[in-house]
């Protein structure tokens, strides 16, 4: 009974270990799951070559938030988020009832100012004329008409031609004082400045609208609109490389939304400053091809095309390397990626630009077409076996 125990109890703790062995080596043989990217050279050889990319998003060069001259509240809104609208067309009202009543009042104190004048002219007309008569008579005999009836005569001309004067400054006060409340009624309707197409609605019928907001629940904007014939994709572009980008630059932009697709552009602006705190300029480019799918405030992806012609004189352009940021990991102030060969991860340093769009240029260390670890391992190692990973 003792040996047949020995005997079992070795048959079970060997055949534990051969599983036990069989376990580690399954396990230390089987190679994790990395995503890897390939380095691309980017420019050299003849024609158009990316020389720097950057991110952004779309913007319209000609926009506002159209909002009311006069306090008020919105009464009419004639127009939804996509509307087409052109100069000058009315797109909301305010409640104007007593504006117009204001207008209607001045209409009657012009009507009356005017009556008024009428009078004192009729007066004044009358006035002269016995005047001019005392003159007449004064002339022809003496005798029939003093001196001092004469002079009291011309004096209620002269005063009459005062009053005409009088009256017919009140006549302009009037018709300045029309003037004013029929602006202020036409400042009740909201009108686009511009040819464009609304992007949103801020405020509802009903809502206290005002030139400026003054908080609680008053309404600054009506809407917003643009000019989507002036879309323009702003960038910025790490200083590092905005030597390389000129006015007039052709470029390659990709909005996010469509991936696929690519749209030509030109540089229309390079901003005559930096921002220190990003250590980037911004450059507006100038979308060529006009698509109704491009929508203000899309991001959107801009490669800065570099020309070069075959035959110039001079030794050639080295090829730029452009990696993922992500690529490029920082090791005790060294900056190092890691390349998958032959189902394996080899170290090697690199001397790499600042990050531009997502990517970094690498000035020395790769050639190119290498395959560069991005993501998988947490801690890669020298000779650690992997598996890249094939498609999602």
């Amino acid at each position: 009974m003792k040996r047949a125990f020995r005997l079992t109890l070795g048959f079970g703790v060997a055949g534990l270990a051969v599983v036990a062995l069989a376990l580690y080596l399954v396990t230390r043989g089987a190679a994790p799951t990395v995503k890897v990217t390939t380095a691309t050279v980017v420019g050299g050889g003849t024609g158009a070559g990316t020389g720097v990319v950057a991110n952004g998003y779309v913007v319209a060069r000609t926009q506002a938030s159209v909002s009311a001259k006069l306090p008020g509240r919105l009464a009419y809104l004639g127009v939804s988020e996509g509307s087409r609208v052109q100069a000058g067309e009315v797109i909301a009202r305010l409640e104007n009832a007593d504006y117009s009543a204001a207008v209607m009042q001045a209409q009657a104190t012009l009507a009356s100012e005017r009556a008024t004048l009428i009078e004192a002219q009729a007066d004044r007309d009358e006035l002269v004329r016995e005047a001019r008569r005392a003159r007449e008579v004064r002339t022809q005999n003496a005798n029939l008409m003093s001196a001092q009836d004469l002079e009291a005569s011309e004096s209620k001309a002269a005063q009459a031609e005062a009053r005409v004067s009088a009256q017919e400054a009140r006549v302009e006060a009037a018709a300045a004082g029309q003037q004013l409340a029929q602006a202020s009624l036409d400042n009740t309707l909201i009108r686009a400045p511009f040819t464009g197409t609304v992007l949103r609605k801020d405020a509802e019928v009903g809502e206290v609208v005002a030139p400026s907001v003054g908080g609680g629940l008053t309404r600054g904007a009506v809407v917003t609109m643009a000019d989507l014939a002036t879309l323009e994709v702003e960038v910025d572009v790490n200083e590092a490389y905005i030597s390389r980008v000129r006015s007039g630059q052709p470029t390659r932009i990709t909005v996010d939304a469509y991936p696929d697709t690519s749209f030509r552009g030109t540089v229309r602006q390079v901003v005559p400053t930096a921002d220190r705190q990003k250590a980037t300029v911004q450059v507006k480019v100038s979308i060529l091809d006009h698509d109704p799918r491009i929508l203000p405030e899309m991001g959107a992806r801009v490669e800065f095309l570099e020309q070069t012609r075959s035959g110039a004189r001079g030794p050639a352009a080295p090829p730029r390397v452009t990696v993922p940021a992500e690529a490029v990991l920082t090791e005790a102030d060294r900056q190092v990626v890691w390349i998958v060969a032959d189902g394996r991860l080899e170290r090697r340093e690199v001397n790499a630009a600042p990050v531009s769009g997502g990517m970094r240029e690498i000035r020395s260390g790769l050639v190119g077409g290498e395959q560069l670890l991005v993501a998988g391992v947490e801690h890669p190692a020298q000779g650690l076996r992997v598996k890249v990973a094939r498609g999602p």
